[in-house]
């Protein structure tokens, strides 16, 4: 007989099927796993009574990382058995729920999808952790059926990486976010799955609330840092005054200081062009979009603005009408480029800028688009939308088109805020 068999259970004698690992030997009258020899009374029922080596064989995340002996994802490999007989046989996936852990998903979207494209029932018990499917299935086969859930449910799209959280949008869309790379891949919901997932959403993470809150008080500790700094720089301005009694060299250092002023400024625009021309020649490269991140940050030579505006100008240059598809189609190369607090808002300010330039009319007028197709993928947040507003409509440019544009957007923003406060 084969290595690979499906042993008898010697108390029924009937084939119990449950398939083992592969280091498994038989002869006519036992069975041997490892060391240990099962005398025909002795009945193997389930994969608890293997030793622990063979109850957790584990396997690299990923068909396409299979040989990769230093591959840091790993999950155990299918252990399955098949229960009943006749038109009540199914067949259980005795460590489903490790599995599905080591995935980072629920047990039931894995039942669930076997089911789906078996065209058989499925059922996931939460107190027993069973995971039955109706029929009798090979292992190999729901194996096959279980690499496929991971390459659409749990790689990422862009690097592959398993590191990736589900997310539902506000728009009622399925997306896998990578912890690696900051890729937002958007799952295909013709799968039969994704109504399942859509009527039972993942659990969302403990921590995220914690994250807002952390980030609203890093917020505030900014603004109290900045008022210091700002007086602090009163206080020096006043010294520098009263030590002053020279009028005359006043005058000069006033001139010195506006010539170098008008050549900074003379200066900027070119610096500003040279940043667009570098950024555009990078993205022709077509290298992958999760090495974006390094890249910005290999421009910290650069004000943080100065470089998301040339990302934002490299992005979209000559964009006029179909201005939010635009933006729609490219979102992941912003995703990577705002992982960083702070990122939100040079996102914001990047797009105020491009469509308050001269010539801009057209996606000025689309604006509103604009940000509520970012605000649906969660790549720009509620709370940044509305400082920058405010701050927008007391600002220099408060007669810029973009804030009327905008006004819909941010009221419908406002009055969905004020009616969950209702409903809390």
């Amino acid at each position: 007989m084969s290595d690979k068999i499906s042993p008898f259970c010697f108390r029924s004698g009937c084939l119990a099927s449950t398939v083992l690992h592969p280091e498994l030997r038989t002869t006519s009258s036992s069975i041997t796993i490892g060391s240990r020899i099962f005398k025909p009374e002795t009945p193997l029922k389930t994969v608890a009574q293997l030793p622990e080596t063979h109850k957790m064989a584990m396997q690299n995340i990923g068909a396409s990382n299979r040989d990769d002996a230093f591959y840091r994802y790993k999950m155990p490999k299918m252990l399955t058995k098949t229960e009943g007989k006749g038109n009540g046989i199914k067949t259980n996936i005795v460590n489903n729920v490790d599995i599905a852990k080591a995935l980072g998903r629920p047990a039931s979207y894995t039942t669930k999808y076997f089911g789906c494209e078996l065209g058989a029932q499925s059922k996931f018990d939460e107190k027993t952790g069973t995971s039955l499917v109706n029929g009798a299935h090979s292992t190999a086969k729901l194996a096959a059926l279980l690499e496929s859930f991971i390459k659409r449910y749990v790689q990422c799209y862009g690097c592959g990486n398993p590191e990736t959280d589900i997310i539902i949008t506000k728009a009622q869309l399925i997306n896998l976010k990578c912890a690696a790379c900051g890729f937002i891949s958007a799952v295909d919901m013709r799968d039969k799955l994704t109504t399942f997932i859509l009527k039972n959403p993942p659990e969302s993470k403990k921590g995220s609330k914690d994250k807002k809150a952390m980030r609203r008080a890093e917020k505030e500790r900014l603004k109290e840092g900045e008022a210091a700094d700002e007086e602090q720089r009163k206080l020096k301005k006043e010294a520098k005054k009263k030590a002053s009694s020279n009028g005359k060299e006043e005058e000069k250092k006033a001139a010195h200081k506006s010539k170098t002023n008008g050549d900074v400024k003379a200066e900027k625009p070119k610096e500003e062009k040279k940043l667009v021309q570098e950024m555009k020649e990078y993205l022709k490269k077509g290298s992958p979009i999760s090495e974006l991140k390094t890249f910005i940050s290999s421009l910290s030579a650069h004000p943080p603005q100065d470089v998301m505006d040339a990302l934002f100008n490299a992005l979209f240059d000559g964009v006029g009408k179909g201005f939010a598809k635009e933006v729609t189609k490219k979102k992941n190369y912003l995703v990577a480029a705002t992982q960083e607090d702070g990122s939100q808002m040079l996102l914001l300010s990047s797009i105020e800028s491009f469509c308050g330039k001269n010539g801009n009319g057209e996606a000025a007028k689309e604006v509103a688009l604009v940000l509520k197709a970012l605000y649906d993928e969660d790549i720009i947040e509620e709370d940044f939308v509305l400082e920058w507003y405010q701050k927008g409509l007391t600002g220099v440019d408060k007669s810029s088109p973009v804030w009327k544009n905008v006004k819909p957007f941010v009221e419908w923003l406002q009055s969905a805020e004020s009616e969950s406060e209702e409903e809390d």
